[in-house]
């Protein structure tokens, strides 16, 4: 084998054939019932409010669930949309949905009347769990409704219901990725999905039974329902998330009062941690480390994380179509530059960005892409047969990289993203990284704009550090150092922060819209 790939299919341990998601999440409370399976914490100062789930009690609430759902007139195949909030209703209803082999959505808090109504309306809904003080839309309002506690009120008095004999293959569940200037689109995933996320417990978390995960994030969120809930579960460990507000200064607290030997979270929020709290080794006796997804962990914030706590942030890189496939496995210093190799089992390769199946070579850049028979890859979009996005046997993920010859990536940003400026292709993720040495830079992100009719520069918008004094032509003398003439901004914007979606990605079309 030769160039960028590391194997030709999945090397991971087959998946059984008769597989249900839901059953394989649960199957610590045959094993161990009364230990803690799940925790929803409602106040950082107090432990007398926290939801406390045992196995056995989760497996119940589950089953009982799912046997109300099915009253409702629900079975497999069914969408059931979770328009709730980051709470055990949410965890509960995804996984009854799923036991029943209907297929739970998973919506964000966040979002509009009009977002929800236009993916009701796409998935073609057959039932719209809800909290009441979340808006939905006239559209949505036509479809059958139920309020979360009035499910939960039903599935009290219902008899369990076993668990349905689906095949691995069978939909398992449905995520909408964040559009930005299209409408977003469904991604379906299938029960083998949460199979697929073996590689990742060994090679990313570490994870083991004994383990206590605090994800920071909202469980309709894919990194948050697998780090935060599905993966501990599989391991017959302890999830837990925090339904409360988000305030910096709560996560050190939930760390030391819960036990939490991992932390999950976007790198903005262990930056944040940093800035308002006062972290030191003493600070979280309990936690083993950090892993970080969702964006890019830079070294800077990986060694002043280290130097304030002694512990390491260990980065995974992934997407909704994929889950994380390439990560740094928790041993020891994170190699600077790179969230890792992919984790092994993966069949991962670089391809020609135009077209092709042959590997690049080591050290060419390519575009990321995964072999069909992955169980983490998904079934396809839902509702766009059209939409192709393979070649051959290889899922093509639209991530540019570079692979080193020890197997690590270097991402370099989206193949979408990638731009042409005076006949040469660019990518906004060198130029952001050549900014963000600078000293006094927080946080840069680089988008090509219209100038003129036809003609295209390079626009960064810089976040200056705290008490940092910036101008432009500064900027610019130090992008010259460290940037070929073509790939320095023509224009600077110093801003106080970039635009996120609710999970912390970069929205690169909004700054695109921003005028100097």
């Amino acid at each position: 084998m030769t160039g960028a790939i590391t194997a030709e299919g999945w090397g991971g341990e087959p998946v059984p054939p008769r597989f249900n998601l839901a059953a394989h999440a649960l199957m610590a409370a045959r094993v161990t019932p009364e230990k803690t399976a799940f925790i929803v914490a409602h106040d950082a100062a107090d432990p007398a409010a926290d939801e406390i789930w045992s196995y056995s009690d989760l497996d119940l609430a589950v089953r009982r669930t799912a046997s109300a759902l099915t009253g409702l007139g629900l079975g497999r195949g069914d969408r059931v949309m979770l328009r709730l909030g980051n709470s055990s209703h949410c965890a509960v209803g995804f996984l009854a949905a799923a036991a029943i082999g209907a297929v739970p959505i998973p919506v964000s808090s966040q979002l509009t009347a009009a977002e929800i109504d236009f993916m009701a309306g796409d998935a073609d809904v057959r039932l719209v769990i809800c909290d009441p003080g979340l808006e939905v839309g006239p559209a949505t309002r036509s479809r059958p409704m139920i309020l979360a506690s009035e499910l939960a009120e039903r599935a009290r008095l219902a008899v369990p219901a076993p668990f349905a004999d689906t095949a691995a293959d069978d939909p398992g569940y449905l995520v909408y990725t964040s559009g930005t200037t299209r409408s977003p689109k469904g991604v379906l995933h299938a029960h083998r999905a949460l199979w697929g996320r073996r590689p990742a417990y060994a090679d990313w978390l570490g994870l083991g039974a004994t383990d206590i995960v605090l994800h920071a994030g909202s469980l309709n969120w894919t990194y948050t329902l697998g780090v935060g809930l599905l993966d501990p579960l599989a391991c017959g460990a302890t999830g837990a998330i925090h339904a409360g507000h988000h305030d910096p200064a709560v996560w050190p607290k939930l760390i030391d009062r819960l036990g939490a030997t991992i932390f999950a979270a976007v790198p903005s929020v262990y930056r944040q941690i940093l800035k308002y709290c006062e972290m030191s080794s003493d600070s979280l006796p309990s936690l083993r480390h950090g892993v970080a997804a969702g964006e890019t962990l830079r070294a800077d914030l990986v060694e002043a994380w280290y130097t304030a706590t002694g512990r390491w942030i260990y980065e995974a890189f992934g997407m909704s179509e994929i889950s994380t496939y390439i990560s740094m496995p928790p041993a020891g210093r994170p190699r600077p530059g790179t969230p890792g190799r992919p984790q092994r089992g993966r069949a991962v390769a670089l391809l020609p960005p135009e077209d092709g199946v042959r590997p690049v070579a080591f050290g060419e850049a390519g575009v990321l892409a995964v072999h069909r028979s992955d169980p983490s890859l998904m079934i396809g979009y839902w509702n766009r047969p059209d939409e192709n996005s393979f070649r051959g046997d290889w899922f093509v993920t639209g991530d540019l990289a570079v692979m080193d010859s020890d197997g690590y990536i270097h991402p370099c940003g989206r193949l979408d993203d990638v731009v042409k400026v005076m006949g040469y292709r660019v990518s906004p993720v060198e130029i952001e990284a050549a900014l963000e040495a600078h000293p006094a830079v927080a946080e840069a992100a680089v988008v090509a704009v219209e100038a003129r009719p036809g003609v295209s520069i390079l626009r960064a918008f810089v976040v200056p550090a705290a008490g940092a004094m910036l101008d432009a032509d500064s900027l610019s003398a130090f992008a010259r150092t460290r940037l070929a003439a073509y790939k320095t901004p023509k224009d600077y914007m110093l801003v106080d922060a970039l635009p996120r979606t609710a999970n912390g990605k970069l929205q690169r079309a909004r700054l695109r819209q921003l005028s100097p």
